[in-house]
């Protein structure tokens, strides 16, 4: 119960409270919703807060030091609110979550008692159940560098420093064609060698799609036309016409990072670090056994 502001405490202590839970969820496309267990409709910070949407939540279970905050938000599906194809589309993974305890006779004084994000969310009987983890599930996760012949950057992240935006290394297309979600045809795609979005990304940027994004598995020549496959399809209708972007791939190794995207510098793997097969050399009595380069 800390972080309560003194008008906060003093209408507790009162004995005659009127509280309500107000819920605001942001995902990571930058759509809010704001939601409230009370009867009508609550605004502050810019956000409005609607009532009668369905949703509730469980008990929020907090502990000191550095265990993880959680609780579980229930809700019913409907197109004013969280619909359903949007949960599909996994557009509410990993979105941001914020709670407060409000007076609703004066938002002003309120509680900031949660903020973390969705984890596991389930649909069951036109409802859905949102697991919600705290700031610290973020700690849950493993950290240190990790010693390995391939590049351990991301295309484009702040260890990797390479500019996405570099002419010749994206491109922004309409669907020609599509299966399954999953395997786009065009007819030409000139300038790029097969395989050059290999490994990349495929973001939507229009249509019902848009905002979902994959990761390309193969890109290959089909006669005078070229094929995108992504590992899994994307979980939303794409139509001939959506505009999507193709981003080009990285392999992780050496030769590519300097020839491909001339980012040598940057590179974060060891391509001479030793084999597991070097620890079994033993010493022999013809031939060089000094050791020498691993390249």
């Amino acid at each position: 119960m800390t972080g309560m502001s003194e008008a906060f405490q003093a209408h507790v202590q009162s004995g005659l409270t009127s509280l309500c839970r107000a819920w605001l969820i942001r995902r990571r496309d930058g759509v809010t919703y704001g939601f409230t267990d009370h009867d009508r409709t609550l605004s502050f910070d810019g956000y409005s807060f609607k009532a009668g949407t369905g949703l509730t939540a469980l008990a929020l279970q907090q502990a000191t030091g550095l265990s993880v905050d959680n609780t579980e938000a229930i809700g019913g599906l409907s197109d004013a609110a969280v619909r359903e194809d949007d949960i599909e589309a996994g557009r509410f993974d990993g979105a941001e979550v914020t709670c407060w305890l409000v007076n609703w006779e004066d938002v002003l004084v309120r509680w900031l008692m949660f903020r973390g994000s969705i984890g596991q969310l389930r649909r069951a009987g036109g409802a859905f159940h949102a697991e919600l983890r705290g700031l610290s599930e973020a700690l849950n996760r493993p950290l240190g560098r990790i010693y390995q012949k391939p590049c351990t950057a991301v295309l484009g992240d702040g260890s990797c420093g390479f500019a996405l935006d570099t002419p010749g290394y994206r491109e922004d297309l309409p669907v020609e064609d599509v299966q399954r979600g999953q395997e786009f045809r065009w007819q030409g795609l000139a300038g790029y060698e097969p395989g050059w979005f290999a490994r990349g990304r495929l973001e939507v940027l229009s249509g019902a799609a848009q905002g979902l994004s994959g990761m390309i598995k193969q890109d290959r020549s089909n006669g005078a036309g070229r094929v995108i496959e992504l590992w899994q399809p994307l979980r939303a209708e794409l139509m001939p016409g959506d505009l999507v972007r193709l981003q080009a791939g990285c392999d992780k190794r050496m030769p590519s990072c300097r020839l491909k995207f001339n980012n040598l510098d940057n590179f974060q793997g060891f391509p001479d670090i030793p084999g597991e097969d070097w620890m079994m050399v033993v010493p022999k009595q013809s031939g060089a056994n000094t050791g020498g380069s691993r390249r």
